[in-house]
């Protein structure tokens, strides 16, 4: 019995600090780029900053991809959705 609670210490007296585990390291959050810098535009009409939101099948990447907010993954679905419609991004690669 007492050879138990010893194994059971020496698992958890590692070196580590209390909130540090190597498994789940923690993840710096992303910052939405449009937020982030004021002097972004998201502009349908600008093909190099729309091909950032797009991969290379012709999908819109997802938030968590992006790292942008709510807010600008609304304004980001429309322009790539707008851009799209007139012809400068195409729907799907081949």
């Amino acid at each position: 019995m007492a050879d138990k609670k010893n194994r059971k210490n020496n698992r958890n007296n590692k070196n580590y600090d209390d909130d540090f585990n190597p498994r789940f390291k923690k993840q710096r959050k992303k910052v939405c780029p449009i937020c982030g810098d004021k002097n972004f535009v998201l502009d349908y009409k600008n093909i190099d900053i729309m091909k950032k939101f797009v991969n290379e099948k012709g999908k819109i990447l997802p938030k968590r991809t992006t790292g942008s907010c709510s807010e600008h993954q609304r304004d980001i679905t429309i322009a790539v959705k707008r851009a799209r419609a007139i012809a400068i991004l195409p729907y799907a690669q081949d």
